[in-house]
């Protein structure tokens, strides 16, 4: 994520990560005609926070919103003819993005948290308390974004037998995500088979000048001779992977035991808008008077709304409400409210109907979105539902997505490197044209 820049022309954090992205773009646009390459080809790629930036560069193109803060830096806004510039792009690459803040907490319950009842999920403690309270926000969210599969069926989400909102056809396609995963592992994989800790399985060589970081937090350890031996090991303490040998193809029956035994929740309740304001996420909705502030606006609302219940927990500080109520007042030196700079990081502001900002800029063509399905950084519900959006506006011509099994927070691939398959996809977008700029951050 983008850290605070204090002085000069820069004030907080968001946006001026992507800010500093899109006046480089305008001046690859602004001298076309003297560099190699060519600027309507202009492609990004990053991992993590930078993915995030890459996912928000691609989906914000030309965003009125940014014309302050590019006008503030003396960016190329017009060419020498007067006519002004386009700072849309063609593709974005973007691996385990830490993006959609603005909803990033209750997807984090909802995938994680509510099935744990450790530290701050615990029992009896009101931490534990609003996590539930997010994990069914999320649920109303994901009902009133309106998102339909790739085949047109209606996703939403609802109560099951228990009380919580682990049943209806989101539920349904998030739990063939996870076993899509499986078996397309099972499928690529050569047994033996020992799980890797570098998080990419052939990182491969990067073209001259492109440098990528790796990190795996994969779950599995030790050595497996068979794919059956495999599963017997997920299936250690019940079996909620139901195998058939002869097809070598796995049905998975449950996200919670899919959770419990491959992505086991490593953030506190406020995964990234931390109840004291000390996540780097809070660092960049930070402005020129506060390094950190509360950004997320449900999660202010949850608190108001539940704060007789959580009073009645001995651990509840009703302080954190307060905080929160008055972060969300502050301005920057645009006088963008927090929730303006939450829409401006936020990629579906721009390609889902639910917000205000669909329409509002020029999507990139081509997408490209990978993410280790273990990885407990995020919620593979952020990246699926991203790739869902954009599956749905005309701007788009194309969405590859995988979500990758065995790997944690990586360049994860499900084969090959990430380096080649990233450049093979251009080549690809670009019908084997080589003229192309690449954006790595």
């Amino acid at each position: 994520m983008q850290r605070q820049r204090n002085g000069g022309n820069y004030s907080g954090g968001a946006p001026w990560g992507v800010t500093d992205l899109k006046a480089a773009v305008l001046y690859l646009k602004f001298n076309d005609d003297t560099l190699p390459g060519d600027s309507q080809r202009i492609f990004s790629f990053c991992h993590s926070g930078g993915g995030a930036q890459s996912v928000i560069l691609g989906a914000s193109g030309d965003s009125e919103m940014y014309t302050p803060y590019l006008e503030s830096i003396g960016a190329a806004i017009i060419d020498r003819n007067g006519i002004k510039l386009s700072y849309s792009i063609c593709g974005a690459m973007c691996w385990c993005p830490i993006t959609s803040l603005d909803t990033a907490d209750k997807a984090y319950e909802w995938t994680m948290g509510q099935y744990s009842t450790d530290g701050t999920r615990g029992t009896g403690t009101w931490t534990g308390a609003l996590s539930d309270d997010l994990a069914s926000e999320y649920a109303k969210y994901i009902n009133d974004l309106g998102f339909r599969s790739p085949n047109g069926k209606p996703l939403s989400l609802e109560k099951s037998e228990d009380g919580i909102y682990t049943s209806g056809s989101y539920y349904d396609y998030m739990l063939k995500i996870v076993e899509d995963s499986l078996n397309n592992f099972l499928n690529e994989t050569s047994f033996p088979y020992s799980p890797s800790s570098s998080g990419s399985r052939d990182s491969g060589p990067l073209p001259e000048g492109v440098s990528l970081s790796s990190e795996g937090t994969g779950s599995s350890s030790g050595t497996y001779r068979t794919p059956q031996e495999y599963i017997d090991s997920l299936n250690g303490d019940g079996e909620w992977i139901i195998y058939n040998s002869s097809t070598n193809t796995a049905k998975v029956t449950s996200i919670e035991a899919f959770v419990k035994h491959c992505k086991s929740p490593s953030k506190d309740v406020g995964a990234f808008e931390d109840l004291g304001r000390d996540q780097v996420e809070n660092e960049l909705f930070g402005n020129e008077e506060h390094e950190s502030l509360h950004f997320d606006g449900i999660m202010a609302n949850t608190l108001k709304e539940n704060s007789e219940n959580y009073s009645q927990f001995s651990d509840y500080d009703s302080s954190k409400a307060t905080s929160y109520a008055n972060d969300l007042k502050e301005l920057d030196r645009f006088n963008y409210t927090i929730e303006n700079r939450s829409n401006m990081y936020n990629p579906l502001y721009y390609v889902s109907p639910y917000y205000d900002g669909v329409g509002s800029s020029h999507s990139a063509k081509y997408w490209r979105i990978n993410a280790g399905i273990e990885q407990t950084d995020t919620s593979f519900t952020v990246e699926t539902n991203l790739a869902l959006a954009l599956m749905q506006i005309s701007d788009v011509d194309s969405v590859k997505f995988n979500e990758v099994w065995g790997q944690g927070h990586s360049q994860a691939e499900r084969k090959g490197s990430a380096s080649g398959n990233f450049i093979n996809w251009i080549n690809e977008c670009m019908s084997n044209e080589s003229d192309f700029f690449l954006f790595d951050f």
